[in-house]
């Protein structure tokens, strides 16, 4: 049966946790599919703001832009700060296609994001739960609701293609 909030139709075993995020993160591979058409690694991201209406979007554009700062994540938090007139995104949701890396999961806890949820987990550079935990680190004044592999294989297919192609 169909969720008649999201319209979504569960697994076939339902997650309550995962599935109401993968409306958001099917937005977020919008996203990140278009990224390689500029030479970028496709990595998608969505800010929600507490109502869940999208508040910026962001795909890697480091090779687009020659910036090594223009990841997914920062720029999806840079359109929403812009949208919302303010840096203090509180109440709000990054949803993103991968876990982010240690410059991205900064700037999570400093935007004082209330929740990321990523995809497919990054074993090789992820500071979200694989490699480093920074968002979660109990020193930090501000640690944002983490949920991680909402739709990862759906996640991980852009990333491999984009490694596997000459």
């Amino acid at each position: 049966m169909t969720d008649p909030l999201t319209g979504i139709l569960p697994g076939p075993d339902p997650d309550p946790l995962r599935d109401p995020w993968r409306a958001p993160m099917r937005l977020a591979l919008e996203e990140a599919v278009r990224a390689p058409e500029t030479g970028d690694v496709p990595v998608g991201a969505v800010v929600l703001g507490p109502d869940g209406t999208v508040l910026g979007r962001g795909r890697n554009e480091r090779e687009a832009h020659g910036d090594p700062t223009a990841h997914a994540e920062v720029l999806a938090l840079r359109a929403a700060a812009r949208r919302l007139g303010g840096w203090r995104l509180t109440g709000c949701t990054l949803v993103v296609t991968l876990e982010p890396c240690a410059m991205c999961a900064g700037a999570i806890v400093l935007s004082r994001l209330d929740r990321v949820v990523y995809g497919a987990i990054d074993e090789k550079a992820g500071a979200v739960g694989s490699l480093w935990d920074i968002v979660r680190d109990r020193r930090l004044n501000h640690r944002p609701e983490v949920i991680h592999d909402v739709l990862p294989d759906e996640c991980a297919a852009p990333l491999t293609a984009f490694f596997r192609t000459p």
